[in-house]
């Protein structure tokens, strides 16, 4: 699944195409991930931009990076969240998870601030077709400075089944 519409030259965001990602079942037995924290206060990422760069840099230079850049995001708590960045390999010097089992998607298009909505009607829409989420992940496509540049912010929310 590519669904890019454009890339930031100065970043790794990409502009999504919602219609690539919306509405999908996605199934992976043990889909590899470079895991970090990021710490957070009222879901509000710290230090988010710090963490990205210093593994997707250990990414690219063990030549695992894949396109485009998934990245999900565990909102745990009100103080921090899990991130996963998809990789092809394993990648030296990195905390490496698998993530196995069937997701549902969804693409909505807001401020971040919205997440906590969205989470809900992710469940509605999961209730509708007779599903319940284990586990709900947050693919933010666009840091907030490339979101004001596309003039669209999409966040897919992947809903573990």
């Amino acid at each position: 699944m590519t669904g890019i519409i454009s890339k930031n030259p100065d970043c790794i965001c990409e502009l999504i195409r919602p219609e690539d990602w919306d509405e999908k079942e996605i199934n992976w037995t043990d889909k590899l991930f470079v895991a970090d924290h990021v710490t957070s206060v009222f879901h509000i990422p710290l230090n988010f931009g710090a963490k990205m760069t210093k593994n997707i840099a250990l990414i690219e230079a063990a030549g695992a990076a894949q396109k485009p850049v998934l990245t999900l995001t565990d909102e745990k708590s009100l103080w921090g969240a899990d991130i996963y960045i998809a990789s092809a390999k394993e990648v030296p010097g990195a905390q490496m998870a698998k993530l196995s089992g069937s997701f549902i998607t969804r693409v909505f298009e807001g401020p971040y601030g919205n997440a906590g909505r969205w989470a809900q009607e992710m469940k509605q829409y999961l209730a509708s077709k007779g599903k319940t989420p284990a586990r709900i992940y947050f693919f933010y496509t666009a840091c907030p400075k490339c979101a004001k540049r596309f003039g669209k912010n999409y966040v897919v929310l992947f809903a573990q089944v």
